[in-house]
């Protein structure tokens, strides 16, 4: 089965309306290229230096506008909407989750990814980042495979492609699509960004879809960008560089199937499967 799916870059800035009419615009114009799902990136819609803010705008599951924006978003275009990251509220008031939301074509939200692993990190590059997001950011703790009309999709987000471990238990569940959006940054993301993607795709044999932040969000915040979606080979089928902007692809799900069964890797596991 054949289904044309967008990645959709944004350079989200600390201004919501902002962010959700360049987000509006960006969807629109996938849906007029003909997409039927569409990959929102990390923190669509905020980003900002003040990191309370993405606490400030946290909504219960099922209520507030960003919600309804995204629902509305899905309904109108008539497509399904995978929306990057929203904050929803958790039991820490200190603290939201940071979750990804799968919406279909009625706008139902259908499925939910709480991130599992938190961007808590120093680096040590031309410019020295710190990033403590367990501050304000709370870890999910579920592993998301979401069936669709479209395939089985398996739900993560930026931090958590550097743990394999989750891709191979995603694969375990028959996962064909990996979705990941992202606010990577300009220093990681120049040297690791494409090489994981692609790694993950061949890995486990599925199509990864790839959303980033791509450019100068914040006085102190520069993200990568060059969102892609990678077939199960590791071949790119479409990118973007920096800036805003929308990219298509055809994929096939029959490519999924046909290598796993020619070349069935994921059949020669060893470790990891209790024999060992």
């Amino acid at each position: 089965m054949q289904v044309k799916v967008a990645t959709i870059q944004m350079v989200s800035t600390a201004d919501l309306d902002s962010n959700l009419d360049q987000a509006a615009d960006l969807i629109n114009e996938a849906a007029n290229q003909g997409a039927q799902f569409v990959l929102l990136p990390e923190y669509f819609p905020i980003m900002s230096d003040d990191e309370t803010a993405k606490i400030d705008i946290g909504e219960i599951q099922g209520q507030g506008p960003i919600q309804d924006f995204l629902s509305s978003q899905a309904e109108q275009n008539r497509l399904w909407l995978m929306a990057g990251t929203v904050s929803l509220q958790s039991s820490d008031e200190n603290r939201v989750y940071n979750t990804c939301l799968l919406f279909n074509p009625e706008g139902a939200c259908t499925h939910r990814y709480d991130k599992i692993h938190l961007f808590d990190v120093r680096i040590d590059d031309l410019e020295k980042e710190v990033h403590n997001e367990s501050n304000t950011i709370a870890p999910g703790d579920n592993i998301t495979v979401a069936e669709t009309p479209l395939g089985n999709i398996g739900m993560t987000v930026c931090y958590d492609l550097r743990f394999p471990e989750l891709y191979r238990e995603l694969s375990r569940r028959q996962t064909e699509i990996i979705t990941v959006p992202s606010a990577f940054t300009y220093a990681t993301g120049k040297r690791h960004w494409e090489l994981f993607l692609r790694a993950r795709a061949v890995e486990n044999l599925c199509y990864v879809i790839a959303s980033n932040q791509g450019g100068q969000n914040t006085e102190t915040r520069r993200t990568w960008g060059h969102s892609m979606i990678i077939d199960p080979w590791g071949d790119i089928l479409c990118s973007l560089e920096e800036g805003a902007g929308v990219a298509c692809a055809d994929i096939d799900l029959s490519r999924v199937h046909e290598l796993r069964q020619s070349f069935p890797a994921l059949d020669h596991r060893v470790i990891g499967m209790n024999n060992i």
